[in-house]
C-alpha cells in the first residue's frame, strides 16, 4: 500500500512545513524517494491503521476531536516506533501531551488528510 504510505509521508510534510515553527530539520522533509525504508513501512502501517479505524466505526471517527485524531495517530506512530527500534530514544517514543505542539497540529492534519483519503475511495458520489 505505497499509495497509502505516499499520502501519509505527504500530509506529514504539508504539516511540517505549516506548523513548525523556523527552519525544519531536513529530515523531517525528506522527499518520498529518500525516505529510510522503515519509515516509509511506518507510514503505510499508519495510514492503515487510521483508515481501518475509519471503517470500523462507520467512518464515525470523523467526530474525534483534532487533540483526539492527533493521540491517535502518534500512538499508532509511537508503536511502529518500538517496532522497529528495540531500545528507541525516549523523545521518539514521548506521550502526546510532551509533544511539541507543531507536531501534535501535523498529526491531527495526517488524520484528516487519511480520513479525507478514504472518504473519497468510499464515497460512490452522486448516483
Amino acid at each position: 500500500m505505497s499509495d497509502g504510505a505516499r499520502v501519509f509521508r505527504e500530509a506529514w510534510i504539508a504539516g511540517v512545513l505549516r506548523h513548525h515553527p523556523g527552519e525544519p530539520k531536513p529530515g523531517y522533509v525528506t522527499p518520498w524517494d529518500d525516505t529510510p525504508q522503515w519509515e516509509r513501512d511506518s507510514a503505510g502501517a499508519v495510514y492503515r491503521q487510521v483508515r481501518d479505524f475509519l471503517t470500523a466505526t462507520d467512518g464515525a471517527a470523523a467526530k474525534l476531536t483534532r487533540a483526539q485524531k492527533s493521540q491517535f495517530v502518534a500512538a499508532c506512530w509511537t508503536g511502529q516506533i518500538h517496532r522497529h527500534f528495540p531500545d528507541p530514544k525516549p523523545s521518539y517514543i514521548a506521550d502526546w501531551d510532551a509533544l511539541p505542539g507543531w507536531q501534535q497540529h501535523t498529526d491531527a492534519d495526517i488524520f484528516q488528510r487519511i480520513e479525507q483519503d478514504h472518504h473519497n475511495r468510499t464515497d460512490p458520489g452522486p448516483g
